[in-house]
């Protein structure tokens, strides 16, 4: 959804943006703000962790609770139970069931089930992306909200291809949302490594991308079986390596198909009169 003048954007009856960057760009603080403006605020990582995976994850809790034989008695008497708790804001219980390959000793997962559990992360993050024509037709049939914002995980360049306007979720996003790309700092990337090692968030990994950089990873520690592995260890270098690898992916995308827009100058919007300024005025920056 490309525009001939930024007017069209802004003179149109109905708004729908989907926002896409790494985490800590501001697309969430974006969503949350446009919310308060009455824009339909569409959570690409909470449609995950609830319509997709959400018994994954509570079947997740609950085999960890059985492991206790008190919670166990209590579970197999219906006593007791357990489910999600998972909001925009916090998306722990996804965290957690995707987890972190390495020594199952030190919480890590066998390299095969977090290889599983990714499968299932690609499979469900590929539906919520195909929900965003629903959701936008719900937001102005049931709620009455005639502007959208899908706010996506930065796993997104991650299960498309973004040369390829027949992709099927490149295409669905295209037809009925306008493609918004953050862009950091390299300041940013810093800060977001650290704020990773420090409280990690789910993560995927193309399957190919992740076997290279887990032997990689492996013949740099000198570690010959997968079990030696620490987690957080890999964990951490594993992100750095994976953003460095979705930078310019994600620029590709907004030069294909969509619009870039800097995360400082995004960070001075206040309401939504000023994001549509923004963006009329990155609209005009594509025109010339």
């Amino acid at each position: 959804m490309l525009f001939e003048r930024a007017d069209d954007f802004i003179q149109a009856p109905n708004h729908a943006v989907t926002v896409f960057g790494m985490a800590g760009v501001g697309k969430t603080r974006l969503a949350a703000l446009l919310r308060k403006n009455h824009w339909f605020h569409y959570s690409v990582d909470y449609r995950i962790g609830t319509r997709y995976m959400g018994e994954f994850i509570v079947d997740n809790f609950k085999a960890e609770a059985m492991k206790v034989p008190f919670l166990r008695d209590l579970l197999r008497s219906d006593s007791i139970r357990i489910e999600s708790n998972i909001s925009f804001a916090n998306l722990d219980p996804l965290s957690s069931y995707l987890g972190r390959p390495g020594n199952t000793r030190r919480g890590g997962l066998s390299l095969h089930e977090y290889q599983r559990r990714q499968e299932q992360h690609r499979v469900a993050e590929i539906s919520a992306l195909l929900d965003v024509p629903l959701f936008i037709e719900r937001a102005a049939s049931l709620y009455d909200y005639s502007n959208f914002i899908a706010d996506t995980g930065g796993s997104l360049i991650e299960v498309i291809d973004h040369d390829d306007p027949n992709d099927p979720v490149v295409k669905a996003l295209t037809a009925n949302t306008t493609l918004l790309y953050i862009r950091g700092t390299e300041k940013d990337a810093a800060e977001l490594i650290r704020r990773f090692k420090e409280s990690p968030k789910p993560m995927y990994y193309r399957p190919e991308f992740l076997v290279r950089k887990w032997n990689e990873y492996k013949a740099l520690n000198n570690i010959d079986a997968d079990e030696d592995v620490d987690p957080d260890g890999f964990g951490a270098w594993g992100f750095e390596a994976l953003l460095q690898d979705r930078l310019p992916r994600y620029q590709k995308l907004a030069e294909n198909f969509g619009y870039t827009v800097e995360a400082t100058d995004l960070a001075t919007v206040r309401d939504g009169d000023e994001f549509l300024d923004l963006m009329a005025s990155t609209i005009e920056a594509r025109m010339r």
